[in-house]
């Protein structure tokens, strides 16, 4: 919780990703708070499009879970597919009506959305190092800065990963 004018009030955090500089950058409110180094998925220009593409997603996103029992340490859950790409998807035919409804309904409520389409899913910001770009389609941080990361950041935290 931050302090106002020695007036406690909830923090408004927010994370905006940078793929071509490979930072995450935290947020409070206007306020830069840190900067850290990234890695990402193992094609790492452009969007994410469908599962195994081993792209990270570009858009406007939230933290929609969290998992202190990782297999890559600690993780933030993203919510991948969000409604432009649900829309991507149903376009191409890629995911059903039902489906993209499911999506779009999550997205609404704030929740994790469908994860086993064949738009893919189930994109964290994770640990396990930066050494390079290694995932399929997360962001990875070093493990003492998901740490950090995990203490501040809830549920709900707004996303922007950027070219």
């Amino acid at each position: 919780m931050a302090t106002v004018h020695g007036v406690a009030a909830e923090a408004s955090y927010s994370i905006v990703v940078s793929k071509a500089a490979r930072t995450l950058e935290v947020f409070d409110g206007v306020v830069r708070l840190n900067s850290y180094k990234i890695a990402l998925g193992t094609s790492p220009v452009g969007s994410k499009q469908i599962e195994g593409d081993r792209k990270t997603p570009e858009g406007t996103y939230y933290v929609c879970s969290k998992n202190n029992k990782s297999r890559f340490y600690l993780s933030l859950g993203l919510s991948y597919p969000n409604a432009d790409d649900a829309k991507r998807g149903l376009a191409a035919g890629l995911i059903s009506e039902a489906q993209y409804k499911k999506i779009l309904l999550a997205n609404q409520r704030k929740q994790v959305p469908p994860w086993n389409t064949s738009l893919g899913g189930e994109i964290m910001i994770h640990g396990c190092g930066t050494a390079s770009d290694w995932t399929w389609g997360c962001i990875a941080l070093e493990n003492a800065d998901i740490e950090t990361l995990y203490k501040i950041i809830n549920v709900g935290t707004p996303v922007l990963i950027q070219k």
